[in-house]
């Protein structure tokens, strides 16, 4: 610790403007280069390996353990030559992204545009479980679902109650499948969903969950959306949420929870721990029943 403290007295004293600039840049860099990939599920394994490399580093300097430091080193390059062939996908999608002008900073609707969009969505889905239409509505958030959207058929119209229930009239051509949701607009319908394969439908006493309720499940799984749906044999209404569902909801209760989970308010291009605190995870812990 004494030797670690002394290297960092030796920096400070050789810091100078110049080298505050040179930080400055590498931090900026650093960050505009976590923007581009904020949204997708490469965020998560990043903050996976930038951690590993976090704590690798620490234990090699603070113990000097030879293990670590060879760990280190022969593990860097490996993961400079993987990060492109893992997250090739996500790349393409940032750079898609880059490429649009004025899609790194801005500033979405408040919580106005929120209590809309749930008033909006409480209403259709009470009327679809009323005329026991089956529906699936996937709300997104920070993680963007486009390999989702791509799936289905493009539709970029704004939210109503209307073309919702005109979506998911039976035997409707965009009836099957998921609508997906992008802020007040309808981005896609008709669209395919990942199935879940965690269990945790077949091992509820209620066994007769259908493909939309695995789909719900499974999108909750992989992303941080929000999926409702609208049971076509029953009626009943179920929300999913990372990767728990709640059944049999009024839509008080809906309310609630949906309040609970959707953001009130997004800056796009601030890093995500400064646009929210994890408080909807939590209250939706809290307000989980226990089948």
């Amino acid at each position: 610790m004494t030797d670690l403290l002394n290297e960092l007295a030796f920096y400070f004293q050789r810091l100078n403007w110049l080298s505050v600039l040179d930080l400055l840049l590498v931090t900026a860099i650093a960050f505009f280069l976590l923007r581009l990939v904020q949204g997708t599920q490469a965020i998560v394994l990043l903050r996976g390996m930038i951690l590993f490399i976090i704590v690798t580093t620490l234990l090699t300097v603070l113990r000097g353990l030879p293990a670590f430091s060879w760990l280190l080193t022969t593990t860097l390059p490996a993961l400079l030559v993987a990060i492109p062939v893992i997250f090739a996908p996500e790349i393409r999608r940032a750079l898609e992204r880059l490429g649009r002008a004025g899609s790194l900073f801005s500033l979405s609707a408040g919580s106005n545009h929120t209590e809309r969009l749930i008033d909006t969505l409480c209403g259709t889905v009470q009327r679809l479980a009323d005329r026991r239409y089956g529906a699936l509505i996937v709300v997104e958030r920070e993680v963007h679902l486009d390999e989702y959207i791509e799936t289905g058929v493009r539709l970029d119209a704004q939210l109503t109650p209307e073309l919702l229930m005109q979506i998911f009239f039976i035997n409707t051509p965009l009836h099957d499948g998921a609508s997906i949701l992008r802020e007040d607009r309808i981005s896609a319908a008709a669209c395919v969903l990942p199935l879940s394969a965690s269990g945790t439908l077949s091992r509820s006493p209620e066994r007769k969950m259908g493909l939309r309720h695995r789909a719900a499940l499974g999108i909750s799984e992989v992303s941080d959306s929000v999926a409702i749906v609208v049971s076509e044999e029953t009626g009943a209404i179920a929300i999913a949420y990372n990767g728990r569902m709640i059944r049999h909801l009024g839509q008080e209760r809906l309310r609630s929870i949906l309040t609970a989970t959707l953001p009130r308010r997004t800056v796009r291009g601030l890093p995500a721990w400064f646009e929210r605190l994890p408080l909807d995870r939590i209250r939706f812990r809290k307000q989980a029943p226990k089948d």
